[in-house]
């Protein structure tokens, strides 16, 4: 007998339930609620009645074969709105394609700050039908180790340049460089500094460059002494910013290749009692919302992070179906977003 208001009841009638009621085996029962034809009439009925006396209401089947697609999203943090920009854009884009998306985030890192190989492993395990990679550095043997479980995957921002045939999504970067640092050039400044993010990272030298590009183009001496590494560190870019500072002849502008670090700049612009655009002109690099958020607001070249996530995504799905793109780098344009923080020397 089932306690009428039990915690059974209250979800409804477990099929365990109704075989006992009937008098039955629970495999008996199941056949019997799957249609299944060898079952005797007289058991079948039995069955049925008890079905029906219970009120037994039948769960769907979960069909593996109808079941969304899984993908894998491997991010280097979820601490920075960097971050954020890029899951919404999977997740915009998986939800059109009926894709479920797992975040992995910073677990499971070599001393090179690769994705251990235990996670691929889990990978496999789980059925993820591909993975996106932003800020990846895969080593030789994991690239191999994808490509022997035929795994496609899809690198968004990738830290170097990946190996032949790697399909990437990334940014206009050596572009964005040139576009900031015109912006300065034709403002009046000749002194302008930059301030790099890591030396290895492929969009960093990027932007470098098209900043040594614009100065080159506009016939202004390139200074050895205005280029500093700040890896991408605020904190880091608050030091070089003195470090500038301190020079002879200290630049009117700064270049900065994020957003994060040109809010380094900032604080030691303040450190200094020295004010933005009027003291030293700043311009960032991604567009985040803190560029908007900060007072003065920053002039920045905008990354579509979210786009090129979105992108990255349907490219991948592409290939899961079997459709390899026919290029394998995928740049999507950069723009400058101008506010408040440059102005004439």
């Amino acid at each position: 007998m089932v306690r009428t208001g039990s915690a059974s009841m209250a979800a409804g009638p477990t099929l365990a339930v109704v075989a006992r009621e009937a008098g039955v085996s629970v495999p008996t029962a199941s056949k019997v609620v799957n249609g299944r034809e060898d079952v005797a009439p007289a058991t079948r009925r039995r069955v049925a009645e008890a079905l029906e006396r219970l009120g037994y209401v039948r769960r769907p089947r979960f069909d593996l074969a109808k079941a969304p697609r899984l993908v894998d999203l491997v991010v280097h943090s979820l601490e920075t709105s960097w971050s954020g920009a890029v899951l919404h854009g999977v997740e915009e884009a998986a939800y059109d394609a009926g894709l479920e998306v797992v975040v992995c985030a910073g677990l499971g890192r070599t001393r090179g700050g690769r994705p251990e190989r235990g996670w691929l492993d889990k990978l496999v395990a789980r059925g993820s039908s591909g993975v996106l990679f932003t800020l990846a550095e895969l080593s030789q043997s994991q690239y191999a180790w994808l490509e022997q479980h035929r795994i496609p995957f899809v690198m968004i921002d990738p830290v170097v340049e990946p190996p032949a045939g790697v399909v990437s999504v990334g940014a206009a970067n050596w572009q964005g460089g040139v576009t900031a640092t015109e912006h300065l050039l034709a403002l009046g400044h000749e002194r302008i500094a930059v301030l790099a993010g890591h030396r290895r990272r492929m969009c960093s030298s990027a932007r470098v460059a098209g900043y040594r590009s614009a100065l080159a183009a506009a016939g202004v001496r390139h200074r050895p002494e205005y280029v500093r590494h700040a890896g991408f560190d605020g904190s880091v870019a608050r030091r070089r910013t003195l470090e500038l500072l301190d020079l002879p002849e200290p630049p009117t502008a700064v270049f900065a290749c994020s957003d994060r670090m040109a809010l380094g700049v900032y604080e030691a612009l303040a450190e200094r009692g020295l004010r933005v655009p009027d003291d030293m002109s700043v311009v960032g690099f991604d567009d985040l919302p803190e560029a908007r958020w900060v007072r003065p607001a920053l002039t920045t070249v905008r990354q579509p992070l979210a786009e090129m996530a979105a992108t990255a995504l349907r490219l991948l799905v592409r290939m899961m179906d079997g459709d390899r793109p026919e290029g394998t780098r995928t740049e999507l344009s950069t723009r400058l977003v101008e506010r408040a923080s440059t102005a004439r020397p």
